[in-house]
């Protein structure tokens, strides 16, 4: 063995990273209604291409390649989290934060695609370091290298791979230059993980959150992990506290709270290790992996390394990681396209029956998407939509609902973009009882808009024929509202 190799095998050992498998368990669930194909997905810690990292590539940019591709290669979809943005340093932002400020040199940005990644996770407290124009630059630099862009503003991705559809919603909670984070909970939140999980057979959740150098999470972390799981999300997948933090099984769902760094320049021991999220979806479950990486002293390029904790294994073991079966409407098959939109946000819907591809809508910004059935002597199938467009009733962008048929030839529009009473925030069918639909609206009007205030209103709505009109029990307009603010 050489010396390399024993000084790192010494060095990992000493540290005890751990190495855990587990699968999902049984839950009834038709072979006939799950997507057929099979997807490896790997998700990685935190990246850094500046500072120590830059001076160490600056005469050997592919040095970086020789070391990660045996790590990454093999994915059908692998994702970063990359700290900062590209440009010059002399474009970094005042920060009050007193945060490090990362700039990038563009040239190396097409390095994360030769190493493997198919992704690079932007929703960090670092992507704003050089200001709102060079954070939309980098977006472009990587769509135009081939790499798939995780914001928050484009989230939910949607990854197709034969017939399986998997969502990827990204977003910090950590303060940045550019902002204070995205709150959990929060509606704009809920409405993102709704839509992916309606129209997705597995939801990932790439967050940056946690404390940085805390080796366990923390309080706010273990809240927003549960609401995530309450709210759609099958796998999380945590970075930005720059230490390994040991995955946890949190309703069943599999969360990886921190992976630690995969490429960095911090000197702590501890910094110098990460994991390796590796979900594989097969034969209707997600089956999961944390590999361990380690970066030598005196180096800032990892290599892969090995060992095991049987009792996160035990643990993760019990995660409930089934996947959930297509958006079936009138018996067509309803799934995603990738964005298509200029700005990366929005998608196309696409019908499919008996493995014929029927339709395509056009490019839109969705919301939301649900099934809605009408009761009758025949039973009506519709889809629900939440829809961005312009009012001419006061001039306002606004949340539009929509209702749908799928048929063969296409969706039809049964009734489109009316703002039911009051400006509309989010609208979903109550659970338990689908023939009402519930909303939060603000409380004040069309012809007398006040967008900045924060009051709110609470209606319950039955679809009439036409349209819907609105519910005046009293009962029923409470449980809406328990259910609106319960989510939140």
């Amino acid at each position: 063995m050489s010396a390399e190799k024993s000084l790192l095998k010494a060095f990992l050992t000493a540290l005890a990273v751990g190495f855990f498998t587990f699968w999902g368990a049984s839950v009834p669930v038709r072979a006939e209604d799950l997507p057929r194909g099979e997807a490896r997905f790997l998700f990685t810690g935190d990246v850094l291409l500046s500072r120590g990292v830059e001076r160490r590539l600056a005469g050997d940019p592919e040095a970086f390649v020789r070391a990660l591709r045996p790590i990454l290669s093999g994915a059908d979809f692998c994702a970063g989290n990359l700290e900062g943005a590209a440009g010059p340093a002399g474009s970094c932002r005042d920060n009050p934060l007193a945060a490090p400020c990362f700039p990038i040199r563009e040239e190396f940005l097409a390095l994360l695609r030769d190493a493997g990644f198919k992704a690079i996770g932007l929703a960090n407290n670092h992507s704003g370091d050089l200001g709102p124009v060079r954070r939309e630059a980098t977006q472009e630099l990587l769509a135009g290298a081939g790499l798939r862009p995780l914001t928050y503003e484009n989230s939910p991705q949607f990854v197709r791979i034969a017939d399986l559809v998997v969502a990827v919603v990204s977003f910090s909670m950590v303060p940045g230059r550019d902002g204070p984070g995205v709150r959990v909970p929060s509606v704009d939140l809920r409405q993102k993980l709704r839509l992916a999980r309606n129209l997705a057979n597995v939801v990932f959740v790439y967050v940056h959150w946690g404390s940085e150098f805390l080796d366990w999470p923390d309080r706010k972390q273990r809240r927003a992990a549960v609401w995530l799981v309450q709210n759609g999300a099958d796998v999380i997948v945590g970075h930005h506290p720059h230490l390994i933090q040991k995955p946890e099984c949190v309703r069943g769902k599999p969360v990886f709270y921190s992976l630690g760094n995969l490429v960095f320049d911090q000197k702590y021991p501890s910094t110098r290790l990460g994991l390796l999220a590796d979900c594989r979806i097969r034969a209707g479950a997600v089956a999961c992996s944390a590999y361990r990486t380690g970066t030598l002293p005196g180096s800032v390029l990892p290599v892969l390394a090995g060992g095991a904790d049987e009792v996160s294994e035990k643990i993760l073991r019990m995660c409930d990681c089934r996947i959930s079966p297509p958006l079936v409407t009138a018996g067509i098959t309803v799934r995603p396209e990738n964005p298509k939109g200029d700005d990366g946000t929005g998608f196309q819907l696409e019908g499919e029956r008996s493995g014929r591809v029927l339709w395509k809508t056009r490019h839109a910004k969705i919301v939301s998407l649900e099934p809605m059935v009408v009761e009758g002597e025949r039973p009506l199938e519709y889809l629900l939509s939440l829809e961005r467009h312009l009012s001419p009733i006061d001039g306002e962008e606004g949340l539009r609902p929509c209702v749908y048929e799928a048929l063969p030839e296409g969706l039809v529009a049964r009734w489109k973009g009316t703002a039911l009473a009051w400006p509309l925030i989010d609208a979903a069918f109550l659970p338990g009882n689908k023939a009402i639909l519930c909303a939060q609206h603000r409380e004040d009007s069309f012809l007398m808009p006040r967008p900045g205030s924060g009051d709110r209103r609470f209606a319950a709505y039955r679809w009439k024929g036409f349209g819907f009109e609105g519910v005046r029990d009293a009962e029923v307009v409470e449980s809406c509202r328990e259910y609106l603010l319960s989510e939140e």
